[in-house]
């Protein structure tokens, strides 16, 4: 599969759109009204529900739905050492890094007697959903897990759909329980985000639900986000991507090979390149080829390929208004002075820095967090981070003075919007002797 190259200077504003486009979600409506059915059967039937629903869709009949601490035994026993050692670096390396986030309270007083402030709470409850798909993600339960735990929110519960066997991926129960998740559960799907949600005889309910899925996964998170007895969500998601800005100089090698490690994510996965060299752009194109059949998941990396695109630019002024434009949720940056164009970046989720910064770093074990805005969404969005695992409040406290030297603000603003109990409540307590 060939990536087609373009040039940017010689397309129609129209054309430019078009490219800039990801792949439409395919079979919304019939995703939907599946996910719904599903979120309502949930609601309706609890543990019964989700026994069925796992037969069904991941063809497992379960006796129980939490993990029982004997398989996270078991799981230790199957990973090696060295496998053991890379999970506890990522999760220290994120733990490191996520520990610098953690809010900080603020007091301040406006004026002589107000004092305000503002303070940081846990989220009582948080479930974590950990996909398997096509492919376990341990660094998944890191991403989700670590922040968390350093937010201090009391339950934390994960979701992960069970194997064929009817146990659940080794890697995934180590990583979880290293980074502080005791209650894991074999559910997944839709039907693992209504048990989080809404609460089961085995499930918890929790306050906000958090991790990546597939088509269902993220339109059950919708759904339960828009009903008041549901949950709420961290962002809103679609499928991963990356964007490469290279220049002349960068090694063709290096871009091919991180383009083709977003691409075997899956099939509708999307792959951008914006080069100021067409002989950079003819090289890349080159090496997708011959990289591709070494891979594993070759197939699922060509189905992306075919929804991607290499865009000859004339410079780098116009290759970075083009990555603000798409917004991705991975940026690499390829080009001589890297550092310096990172300030000039406004929308994108994660940003790799240089020939020595593959995406994959991010992903698994720098210390930034994986979970990030996609399909356009950076422009709005944030990354996961801690901050999104508490809820801010704010706290204000008035001494007699203070209120004496806002009375008369209050009072007028109060009279502007015609609110006479707003103004009532500071006269009648001014009128009060000393």
């Amino acid at each position: 599969m060939t990536m087609k190259i373009y040039r940017w200077a010689e397309l129609t504003d129209a054309l430019r759109g078009t490219l800039l486009q990801r792949p439409a979600v395919a079979e919304e409506k019939a995703i939907r009204g599946g996910a719904q059915s599903i979120i309502d059967q949930v609601r309706s039937d609890g543990d019964l529900a989700l026994f069925s629903l796992t037969a069904k869709y991941d063809h497992v009949k379960l006796a129980e739905l939490q993990v029982p601490q004997s398989e996270v035994v078991a799981a230790e026993t199957s990973l090696t050492s060295s496998q053991l050692a890379a999970i506890d670096l990522a999760i220290d390396n994120v733990r490191r890094f996520h520990e610098a986030q953690v809010p900080v309270n603020i007091r301040v007083e406006t004026m002589p007697g107000v004092v305000c402030e503002r303070m940081s709470r846990p989220i009582e409850a948080v479930g974590l959903y950990v996909p398997a798909g096509t492919a376990p993600l341990p660094s998944a339960a890191i991403m989700l897990a670590v922040p968390a735990a350093i937010a201090g929110c009391p339950t934390r519960i994960l979701c992960t759909p069970p194997r064929p066997d009817g146990t659940a991926d080794p890697a995934v129960l180590i990583a979880a329980s290293r980074a502080g998740v005791k209650d894991i559960y074999k559910v997944g799907g839709a039907q693992a985000i209504a048990a989080m949600a809404y609460g089961t005889e085995s499930v918890p309910k929790v306050r906000k639900i958090f991790g990546p899925g597939n088509a269902w996964v993220t339109c059950a998170k919708t759904l339960v986000s828009t009903d008041t007895e549901g949950a709420a969500i961290d962002m809103p998601a679609g499928p991963s991507e990356v964007l490469v800005i290279a220049d002349a100089d960068a090694s063709a090698e290096f871009v091919a090979s991180d383009l083709l490690s977003q691409a075997e994510h899956g099939v509708d996965s999307q792959v951008v390149l914006l080069t100021t060299s067409s002989e950079l752009a003819e090289q890349v194109a080159t090496e997708l080829e011959e990289q591709l059949p070494l891979l594993s998941r070759a197939d699922i990396a060509a189905a992306a390929l075919a929804n991607s695109r290499i865009i000859v630019v004339e410079d780098l002024d116009t290759a970075i208004d083009v990555s603000n434009a798409y917004a991705p949720e991975h940026l690499i940056l390829q080009v001589a002075d890297a550092r310096g164009l990172v300030s000039r970046v406004s929308n994108a989720g994660s940003v790799f820095v240089g020939p020595w910064t593959p995406e994959s770093a991010g992903d698994y074990c720098s210390g930034t967090n994986h979970v990030l805005p996609t399909y356009g969404y950076a422009r709005a969005w944030s990354g996961l981070g801690v901050d999104q695992f508490v809820r801010q409040m704010t706290v204000q406290e008035l001494s007699r003075e203070g209120l004496e030297n806002l009375g008369d603000a209050i009072v007028s603003l109060a009279g502007l919007e015609g609110l006479d109990a707003h103004a009532a409540a500071v006269t009648r307590r001014l009128v009060v002797p000393r």
